[in-house]
């Protein structure tokens, strides 16, 4: 069961708000080269406001999802598109529906 996940919350700066959105979308691709990566969602809450949500079969899958290239992006990204830096929080899930 794929039991562990990510929740990031990011911040962009209005003017980059775009920008972020396009390197969200565009990271499915990445999404899709990980082995363990089960489950991965991008997705926006307001005009700057987005965020990931993955899921892992275990825990070096989830380890080495923040050691990859989406991450990576992300962290080159903080330096001028976002308010912030993301906040990247383990969850460990409860329950489980999937199709």
């Amino acid at each position: 069961m794929n039991n562990l996940g990510l929740l990031a919350r990011i911040e962009a700066r209005p003017e980059h708000a775009d920008k972020v959105e396009a390197l969200l979308r565009d990271a499915l691709r990445l999404a899709e080269q990980e082995d363990h990566t089960v489950t991965w969602f991008a997705f926006r809450q307001s005009a700057t406001t987005f965020g990931v949500f993955d899921t892992f079969a275990d825990e070096d899958g989830r380890k080495g999802h923040l050691q990859g290239r989406i991450a990576a992006a992300l962290m080159e990204a903080a330096e001028t598109m976002l308010s912030e830096a993301p906040d990247i929080r383990p969850v460990d899930l409860l329950a489980v529906k999937l199709p």
